[in-house]
């Protein structure tokens, strides 16, 4: 056999290969985990407050003890956010400074709980919260929907508030925007029903362009391979629902109708009354 006959049958071989690799690299990277029906159970078609219940006026505010005691007392799913005191307590609070709901000019784990448990939110005589406070008042009257802020303290966050969780009697998943958080209950976690929180490139700020793509595209799940997606309502990138159509279940945030309840497994929403589940 002579070389040019060798290469000219190397070459669709070669083509063949690429385009392979072309499709299967991308689908690896997004495929997510496997969920038991019992862990998808309790979340599927249901409705979750977006911070709790809280009031467009703000005279309910967002995060606070009174918005997930109206959650609870109505039936809904609950999402949260917990992040890091200084001193180490898990709050319930969702931005990194305190400027927009406290109007504190200061980071949230700069401050211990001492210092936070003295300001007020928006303006109203309800305080932040600890993350044992809030379980305390939800106390298994909903599906809980845990938001793990990126901070400098992750691992501290994940397994403290994994601890937290463990003695809770009610139904959890968590999920974060950082992959590595995700990965970290994928591995210590196994029990909990974990999802990637994603959204368009633009909303990553402090990102470079590189890693805010990554991010949007779901491209690190092979980090975590999370069961479900939590992406922003609008459209979705086609390798976003690849990874659905793999199985990952479609949660999306934030509704302000029910018409984001088409074609999603649940919804997190505000400023509406849903159905308590809708499908």
């Amino acid at each position: 056999m002579n070389s040019s006959f060798s290469d000219r049958m190397k070459t669709p071989a070669l083509i063949g290969a690429a385009c392979t690799l072309a499709v299967g690299l991308p689908l690896f990277l997004v495929a997510p985990g496997g969920a038991t029906k019992r862990q998808k159970a309790p979340f599927l078609g249901r409705s979750f407050a977006h911070r709790g219940l809280h009031s467009e006026d703000k005279t309910v505010p967002e995060n606070s003890l009174e918005a997930f005691r109206l959650a609870a007392e109505v039936g809904y799913g609950i999402e949260l956010d917990v992040q890091l005191t200084k001193d180490g307590q898990v709050v319930v609070f969702h931005d990194d400074t305190l400027d927009r709901v406290c109007g504190v000019h200061a980071r949230v784990d700069e401050k211990t709980y001492d210092e936070l448990k003295t300001l007020r939110l928006c303006g109203t005589e309800q305080r932040i919260p600890l993350f044992s406070e809030v379980l305390a008042v939800i106390h298994g009257r909903g599906p809980l929907l845990v938001e793990l802020k990126n901070g400098k303290r992750n691992k501290e966050l994940c397994e403290k508030t994994y601890a937290l969780l463990s003695d809770y009697r009610g139904e959890v998943c968590i999920e974060s925007f950082n992959p590595l958080i995700v990965r970290w209950f994928r591995h210590h976690g196994k029990d909990l029903l974990r999802g990637q929180l994603a959204t368009v490139p633009k909303d990553y700020e402090g990102f470079s362009p590189a890693t805010a793509f990554l991010l949007s595209r779901c491209l690190l799940n092979f980090l975590a391979r999370p069961q479900f997606i939590a992406y922003r309502i609008g459209r979705r990138p086609l390798i976003v629902r690849a990874s659905e159509w793999m199985g990952a279940l479609k949660f999306g945030w934030t509704a302000h109708n029910a018409r984001a309840e088409r074609h999603r497994d649940a919804v997190i929403f505000e400023f509406y009354s849903p159905q308590l589940k809708f499908k």
